[in-house]
């Protein structure tokens, strides 16, 4: 999709009652077009492989054995894709194993499965809590564990998934130039963890190193960030206001900044975006903490999607 841009209306200067349309100035337009290239950017990366479109399935891991492939008497039932016998996930003290029989053929990071994996050991995955989960493939089917509040689960990905092909594209408000401030950036003395709640109904910590304090609709404003992980390069914020449920996804929206520098730092709400849960059920999307419920209209970034 494209984003209509309208531009300025100024007061005449020989007639007050008569309003002028100009052209955007280069630096307006050069703006826009930047704000223009990173939607198209994050509506290609939600089609593509892998991407939040595809997300079809999350089942929570019980100890001992969980088979999985698409006959329905297994623990965890795949598409019509997937072998009926497709394997195992076996946990044991957290720990988690693949094993396939013997005639599936699967990859685990893209690579064969190794003779190991289908021995009764089976092979080692790892949560996202560790990092880069190691994923497992089955055709157009991608799996990997996920670890929520100590709760371990496997997340599917189909490549075919409805989601993913009856998406309708992302809509978005004008791009408004006043909706990217300068902040100042108040830090703590040292990181403070926040508590954020999810959509699971669990609460995770998370270390916020400041708030950002900013001038909105004539009022002053604050936002928490917090770090996503360990060595972040960027400040995360959750934030709802005034358009959340109404014209953006009720449950809130996400933004990213770049790490403050000389006590400022900069909040472009034009890049404010819907989280995965928007087009998924199948997400755990974290929620904005109570101190980031804003009382003003945000009307800039990403509409609501769908229903």
């Amino acid at each position: 999709m494209r984003v209509s841009f309208l531009p300025a209306l100024v007061a005449s200067a020989g007639l007050a009652a008569t309003a002028a349309v100009l052209p955007l100035s280069a630096a307006d337009a050069g703006y826009a077009a930047d704000i223009e290239a990173w939607r198209q950017k994050r509506e290609a990366g939600l089609k593509a492989d892998g991407g939040w479109l595809t997300v079809a399935g999350l089942f929570w891991l019980k100890d001992g054995t969980n088979r999985f492939g698409s006959a329905p008497d297994n623990e965890i039932v795949l598409p019509a894709s997937a072998p009926a016998r497709a394997g195992a996930f076996v946990v044991r003290s957290r720990e988690v194993r693949v094993r396939f029989p013997d005639g599936v053929s699967a990859t685990v990071d893209g690579q064969e499965v190794a003779v190991g994996a289908r021995a009764a050991g089976g092979q080692l995955l790892h949560s996202d809590a560790a990092g880069k989960p190691e994923v497992v493939g089955l055709g157009p089917l991608l799996m990997h564990v996920i670890d929520r509040g100590g709760r371990l689960a496997i997340r599917l990905k189909d490549m075919n998934a409805a989601t993913r092909r009856s998406f309708t594209g992302l809509h978005w408000f004008p791009v408004d130039e006043k909706f990217k401030v300068t902040a100042r950036f108040v830090p703590h003395a040292e990181l403070r963890p926040i508590a954020v709640p999810n959509i699971l109904g669990q609460v995770e910590k998370m270390p916020s190193p400041g708030y950002a304090v900013f001038e909105m609709g004539g009022k002053e404003h604050r936002l928490s960030g917090v770090f996503e992980s360990t060595g972040a390069t960027e400040l995360f914020f959750i934030f709802k206001d005034e358009t959340s449920g109404r014209e953006t996804y009720p449950a809130g929206r996400f933004l990213y900044s770049a790490l403050p520098k000389d006590g400022q730092l900069e909040l472009d709400f034009n890049k404010a975006y819907n989280p995965p849960c928007a087009f998924t059920e199948f997400a755990t999307c974290p929620l904005p903490p109570k101190e980031n419920w804003l009382a003003a209209r945000v009307g800039a970034g990403e509409l609501r999607y769908g229903h």
